[in-house]
């Protein structure tokens, strides 16, 4: 890390992210991300440095977050997802148009992974590379509805509710008992620290659903899959995106730990930290859009700002909005995280 900023080597310790989990405040500043973008992972774990056979993007992964100052990696299986017939190689995914099931014979004929054949070994894997002090934090391979989504086709799915809301039910179903299988084996690993439960909700003005459909589709199988990780003993980070100020009562019911995803056309995190840190942790919020388009400097202190807001008072850790895609000016992360880093 000396060599990018200019700082002491980190030490991590997953005990700080932990307390902030609790609504607590953690002995220093802290940080968090979900995703890093690969020109970041290559600047800050050069593959050339990484142990060739199995796992090794994942063990990049780890180096880089290592690197940078977190004091967790994320991690999913290996080679597991659901199958939706989409190509995601560009830069843009389309909602529309339909997915592989669009009627009864499609949804016989789907083949629904197995997640008792996951590849969970990565977690063994990175468990053993782990530096003193660091967690690993599971994440599935996309949430509830985004699966949903993906496998039947957003506009397929709006006519579907309408048209045989017993078939929308049983593709949820599907999907749900497989997520929250996956999280039951994901969340008992030792290594693991907490969960993120990924799921996209919604967009700027309202969720992708009515709240009445997510009351009746959508929240049922988070309130398990959080269920099944608290039974575990840990705690669960939901990461959506979008408006969600119709839904909070039902956040409260479902018994998330953190909420992970803020931009500021919606609510600032500044904002979200005052109105809701008392219901659950904030994570992350430096909007993505104010990293791409500010000067270092400023992004620098509105970082300092957060962490001087939550200090003495606890619950959050600092991050980028959403996650630190391509485009953010590599200057502008390193300005974001320096606040955390500077003062530890």
């Amino acid at each position: 890390m000396s060599d990018l900023l200019g700082l002491p080597a980190p030490r991590p310790d997953f005990s700080n992210l932990a307390a902030v989990l609790e609504r607590g405040e953690p002995a220093r500043p802290t940080l968090f991300e979900f995703f890093l973008n690969d020109r970041l992972l290559e600047q800050l774990a050069p593959m050339a440095t990484i142990r060739e056979g199995p796992y090794a993007r994942e063990r990049q992964i780890l180096r880089a977050y290592y690197r940078a100052g977190y004091d967790h990696a994320n991690v999913r299986a290996a080679n597991f997802d659901f199958d939706t017939g989409r190509d995601f190689t560009g830069r843009t995914v389309s909602l529309s148009g339909d997915g592989l099931i669009v009627d009864w014979p499609s949804y016989e004929a789907y083949r629904w992974p197995d997640v008792e054949s996951a590849d969970f070994g990565v977690f063994d894997a990175l468990a053993t590379d782990l530096p003193d002090g660091m967690r690993l934090i599971a994440y599935g391979p996309g949430g509830v509805l985004e699966n949903v989504i993906e496998i039947v086709g957003f506009e397929r799915l709006c006519f579907l509710l309408a048209d045989d809301p017993d078939m929308v039910e049983c593709v949820f179903e599907a999907v749900g008992e497989t997520l929250e299988r996956y999280y039951e084996i994901a969340a008992q690993h030792p290594a693991v620290g907490a969960c993120i439960d990924n799921d996209d909700w919604g967009f700027r003005t309202q969720t992708m659903l009515s709240p009445r459909q997510m009351r009746e589709f959508v929240f049922p199988w988070h309130r398990r899959i959080v269920d099944a990780c608290h039974e575990a003993g840990k705690p669960v980070i939901l990461h959506s995106c979008g408006h969600f100020d119709r839904i909070l009562g039902d956040m409260d019911e479902i018994g998330f730990d953190a909420r992970h995803s803020y931009e500021d056309t919606i609510l600032p995190v500044e904002e979200a930290y005052e109105r809701h840190r008392r219901r659950f942790a904030i994570i992350g919020g430096i909007d993505v859009d104010f990293l791409c388009r500010a000067e270092p400097l400023d992004v620098t202190r509105r970082a300092r700002a957060m962490l001087d807001r939550a200090a003495g008072r606890g619950g959050y850790a600092l991050g980028a909005g959403n996650s630190v895609p391509d485009y953010v000016p590599d200057a502008n992360y390193f300005a974001m995280i320096r606040a955390a880093l500077e003062t530890r």
